[in-house]
């Protein structure tokens, strides 16, 4: 699957989407545009330059919100509003224009987009004491940082306002920009995460990953940029390629059965010393996979007590007498209140506690690719646990009633299969002889 920008970003035609940073920013709030339903609005907060006016399908200048009152009618695919020409730049709409256009596009359900600062054309950029200039009804900010920008000296030819790039970096003038400097400077409080609106959903675009050596620098600085932001997306949008979209990933781990056919809890049979459900936990917290949810029901606690030490989230299903459907959807609905944003979660079984760190990091590296409705491992050319579903799915894994889990949603949706050579992922255990063989596969 290729993903492009509007998938990788999760839009929506109710969005109003505020694009800060540097490193083509402008490139990437045009292609978004170009790839959602039309009609869509482009306003500008910020100078423009005129030979950029031309990406639009049409241009309006908006001197005041007068100049709005018949927008309904003259809209176009991709509708640019700017303020008066100056020269050869685009001036920034007024705050009242903005709050018109908002009102407009709420009202009829189509997205507005906004350009919020400016750059001057440079790869990166730190932000003057006034800067970002967001609204506060903008729901989702993407703030655009340009990879060319590595490896290259801190001064005004590669950052826009390089004295604040380099209060907020560590990095002196003169000195390389390295991927750890960037990093420290998007995390920094007076970088491009202030003055977004509590509720709005955060991005940071990596931008300019035009090589196998910058992908791998934005894939390392993905996992420490997630502290601060909902999702980073690694793109080049000069190839118009989106190579990665990282979310957080969560675990749900279903432990409320009663496993009447075993005659004691599986959950807390013995694992190298330790009980099932804590290696389990164990496993998906080393993998990175946050939040961790735990969904007891029978013996709950008693099967709570080993992990009561470690950062997981409770999820107790009083229903579990009716089948793994209802551990999926308590599940699914503690993780909603915990963690809203969670890109994706991973379902794993308790019985299972051979279950590796490396199948549940592979599970999530596969799904940031693309980003896919399910991601299931195949071992032996079998279908096998556990199973990434992204959040997309999670209102369909919330209809299933009975004694059935997720696989009962996947044909409706398209399913990535992740080859894995490793047999014990077939394994899991039902009765004392498949606990003998589970053993018996790990040399015990």
């Amino acid at each position: 699957m290729i993903l492009t920008l509007a998938q990788a970003l999760r839009t929506s035609q109710t969005d109003c989407i505020a694009f800060i940073g540097s490193g083509g920013k402008t490139t990437a709030l045009f292609q978004l545009a170009k790839q959602m339903t039309p009609p869509v609005v482009i306003a500008v907060a910020a100078h423009l330059g005129i030979w950029q006016t031309s990406l639009a399908s049409k241009h309006i200048v908006a001197r005041s919100s007068n100049d709005l009152i018949d927008l309904k009618n003259a809209l176009s695919d991709v509708t640019l509003i700017t303020g008066e020409i100056e020269g050869d730049r685009a001036a920034s709409v007024s705050d009242e224009t903005l709050k018109t256009l908002h009102q407009f596009c709420a009202q009829r359900s189509i997205p507005l987009l906004l350009e919020a600062d400016g750059s001057r054309q440079r790869p990166l950029k730190g932000w003057a004491a006034h800067e970002p200039p967001i609204p506060n009804f903008t729901n989702h900010v993407v703030a655009v940082a340009g990879l060319s920008g590595l490896g290259k000296p801190l001064n005004a030819e590669f950052v826009h306002r390089p004295e604040a790039f380099e209060r907020i970096s560590g990095v002196k003038s003169g000195e390389i920009v390295d991927a750890h400097a960037l990093t420290r400077a998007l995390l920094h409080a007076q970088s491009g995460v202030k003055n977004i609106p509590p509720s709005a959903r955060k991005t940071i675009l990596l931008n300019q990953a035009d090589t196998p050596e910058l992908q791998a620098n934005a894939k390392t600085m993905a996992k420490k940029l997630r502290s601060a932001y909902h999702a980073t997306v690694i793109a080049s949008m000069k190839q118009n390629e989106i190579y990665a979209a990282y979310e957080s990933t969560a675990g749900i781990i279903l432990a409320a059965g009663e496993a009447a056919r075993y005659g004691q809890p599986k959950q807390l049979l013995d694992w190298n010393g330790e009980p099932f459900i804590r290696v389990v936990v164990k496993r998906a917290l080393e993998a990175g996979l946050s939040p961790v949810v735990v969904v007891t029901g029978a013996n709950a606690e008693q099967v709570e007590a080993p992990i009561g030490d470690l950062n997981v989230t409770l999820a107790r299903n009083n229903e579990w007498q009716s089948g793994q459907s209802a551990s999926v959807k308590a599940g699914i609905r503690t993780l909603h209140t915990t963690d809203p944003n969670a890109g994706a979660a991973i379902f794993l079984l308790v019985d299972q506690p051979q279950i590796t760190v490396s199948i549940l990091q592979a599970l999530a590296e596969k799904h940031a690719e693309g980003l896919y409705s399910a991601v299931v491992p195949l071992a032996m050319g079998r279908r096998a646990n556990p199973v990434l579903f992204d959040r997309r799915t999670f209102a369909d894994l919330l209809t299933l009633e009975g004694d059935t889990g997720g696989r009962a949603i996947l044909h409706k949706r398209r399913v990535e299969f992740l080859p894995w050579h490793d047999e014990r992922l077939l394994l899991d255990v039902d009765t004392p002889e498949h606990y003998q063989r589970l053993l018996a596969s790990e040399g015990r």
